[in-house]
């Protein structure tokens, strides 16, 4: 029985002892909140390029051009992100054989909307090609056979729309397959209507070699019969045509393959591109075309082929940056 107030003691003291311990400070921390994520990214970023090709045509005068562009994006999910653009390009669409008006810049604005599932994605969306300054109309020059003869404007402004689709399977980290699929209903606004498909490749390099990729691409122009504006007697391409110049049937423009292959190196947010760019298109059927003739041929009085669509080596310096570079 003598052990009882020992007991009772040890019993009131652990009792005080574990009111005490509840009166300490916590040394376990408080739930830490999840960091909160936006949604919003965006991209932005700048090119200079020796030549601005638009499969295989050159809408510079095979001269150096500058871009600028941004993109503003939503990720929905982790799988799905919406987003729209713009971008600016420095373009010239004039030769000294061709002394007429060009537009100084070309502006564009695409949106749509990107999906990933796994090794599979896809990129579906729309874009506007467009040249605010482009000049109008016909410019008279002298043929030694027709006298005073118009050329070269085009009766309506370029601008024009392309819905696209792009898929690519990822087939492992180094090898990446795609396809590009392009519908307009009026080319260049002239009331053709163009379907543009290809095959992409590219090999990205592994270990020391990671920042180097190899890529190509092979595709296929398919376009319709221009609008009667274009090929009455007054358009730049009347006679040419009509005259049956390249075995292009009248008021048709001509289909034709591109290809391109190239080298490219990153570093950080900085890619340098060297790229061989071409087409099966004979010059005279570039100048159907583009209607810029620069490349000797003379007829009536003026020349009928373009140097437009040459095969050519360019040198591109890019740069791209978004809100994960910022942090």
């Amino acid at each position: 029985m003598k052990l009882l107030p020992f007991i009772a003691a040890a019993a009131l003291a652990a009792s005080s002892g574990a009111a005490l311990a509840a009166d300490l400070p916590s040394t376990k921390g408080a739930p830490v909140a999840p960091v909160a994520v936006s949604p919003w990214d965006f991209d932005v970023g700048a090119t200079l390029t020796s030549d601005y090709l638009f499969r295989g045509i050159t809408q510079s005068n095979h001269q150096p051009s500058v871009w600028g562009r941004g993109e503003l994006r939503y990720n929905w999910s982790d799988n799905w992100q919406f987003y729209a653009g713009v971008s600016g390009e420095s373009i010239k669409f004039t030769t000294n054989d061709f002394p007429v008006g060009s537009p100084a810049m070309e502006l564009d604005g695409d949106a749509g909307v990107r999906g990933t599932f796994d090794k599979f994605a896809f990129d579906l969306g729309g874009i506007v090609y467009g040249y605010p300054d482009s000049p109008t109309g016909t410019h008279l020059v002298y043929s030694t056979i027709l006298g005073a003869y118009p050329i070269g404007l085009a009766p309506r402004n370029p601008t024009f729309f392309e819905a696209y689709l792009k898929p690519t399977y990822t087939v492992n980290d180094m090898l990446t397959l795609g396809l590009n699929y392009f519908f307009t209903p009026s080319y260049l606004n002239t009331g053709a209507t163009g379907n543009y498909l290809s095959g992409t490749v590219k090999v990205t390099g592994w270990g020391n070699f990671s920042a180097f990729s190899v890529s190509g691409e092979f595709g296929h122009q398919w376009l319709g019969k221009v609008d009667s504006v274009y090929t009455g007697a007054n358009s730049s391409a009347y006679c040419y045509i009509a005259c049956g110049g390249a075995g292009v049937a009248f008021g048709d423009l001509p289909d034709y393959n591109y290809w391109n292959a190239g080298l490219s190196y990153t570093w950080k947010f900085v890619t340098l591109d060297l790229r061989y760019y071409g087409t099966d298109l004979s010059k005279a059927k570039a100048y159907i075309l583009t209607g810029i003739p620069n490349a000797g041929n003379v007829q009536f009085g003026y020349s009928t082929n373009s140097n437009y669509a040459d095969d050519r080596f360019v040198a591109t310096l890019s740069f791209d940056l978004t809100s994960k570079d910022l942090k």
